[in-house]
């Protein structure tokens, strides 16, 4: 969960020598060395490969920008017409940097650290491509899914043939696990969000276990509540994370048995650190260890104003418990 990033100055140096922020997921020397900078300082047992979600809709053709303190900003596509600027023709060239950075890290890693790959699914990769950014309401995505089902439709297959190719490249380049990140699914009721959400991915993992039938594939479908014990039935995934809202010995009971958990300490704890981090991580740990095997990690990403101390001091917690 975005081990890379503004808590580290080593990543704010490396990220002031490139002009803007998709300069950097796009020179493989960088990406590779920010991917490694936590490794380097905190020995986690995978690495997770520098990237964004939105090189996708980047590499189909759509406008992308990110600038400071706004965020992620796209030239919106609202319309069944509107989809014919994108096209897979030169996908996997404009991706090339990315297939690329993860060759070298697969050579650079210790043999001990698994390589994860991920990219977006087709609703969040959607969300972000018709409202042209993050939004609060959703409303424009949401709109278009319900007045028009079949032409969103269309968004959401090409997205699904997007997302599997580029998980199998990553895969083939040496990616040991891939994740999929469906951050806004959670704006979705229950009978949309099966449709535009766990559908979709299901195909998706699908795809990618037909081409790497051993290759893990971990699901994030952050706040999904109790669906996320559908998706540990229904879409064959190896994983599940959790958000930060799931509750652990809830998810110990639904979600455990099915598939691994994953999760999910609250970012903010890990910032604050001291006896609030070790007793929500040690409950975490606690309940988990008692249902099999699990993935610790936070529920969502590294918060900037993090003290790097604190991540080791986690780190070392865990790895003292798992000995």
């Amino acid at each position: 969960m975005r081990q890379a990033g503004r808590y580290l100055p080593e990543y704010r140096e490396v990220r002031a020598s490139v002009d803007g922020f998709l300069d950097l997921c796009f020179t493989p020397e960088l990406a590779v060395e920010v991917t490694l900078q936590p490794i380097r300082r905190f020995g986690m047992d995978g690495a997770i490969l520098f990237s964004d979600i939105l090189v996708v809709p980047h590499a189909l053709g759509q406008a992308v920008a990110f600038e400071e303190g706004c965020g992620p900003v796209l030239e919106p596509i609202g319309s069944a017409a509107e989809l014919g600027r994108l096209s897979m023709t030169e996908f996997h060239d404009r991706l090339a940097p990315v297939y690329e950075t993860v060759r070298r890290l697969a050579e650079a890693l210790p043999a001990e650290t698994t390589l994860i790959g991920f990219a977006g699914a087709p609703w969040t990769l959607a969300a972000y491509m018709v409202e042209g950014g993050s939004s609060r309401d959703f409303a424009a995505v949401k709109g278009w899914a319900y007045s028009n089902p079949e032409s969103f439709g269309r968004l959401i297959d090409l997205l699904v043939d997007a997302t599997a190719s580029y998980l199998v490249r990553q895969i083939e380049a040496g990616a040991e696990a891939v994740q999929i990140f469906d951050s806004w699914i959670g704006v979705l009721p229950e009978p949309a969000l099966r449709r535009w959400g766990l559908e979709p991915t299901r195909e998706v993992v699908r795809r990618v276990k037909a081409a790497s039938p051993r290759t893990p594939v971990i699901l994030f479908p952050r706040g999904a509540g109790v669906l996320y014990a559908d998706y540990a039935a229904e879409c064959g995934a190896d994983g599940l994370s959790l958000d930060t809202t799931v509750p652990v010995g809830w998810a110990a009971e639904a979600v455990q048995p099915r598939c691994v958990p994953q999760g999910n300490l609250d970012p903010v704890a890990l910032a604050v650190g001291g006896p609030a981090l070790r007793q929500e991580a040690e409950r975490i740990l606690g309940t988990f260890g008692r249902g099999g095997p699990f993935v610790f990690n936070l529920g969502h990403g590294v918060l900037p104003q993090t003290p790097p101390e604190h991540v080791a001091e986690l780190a070392s917690l865990i790895q003292g418990w798992k000995s």
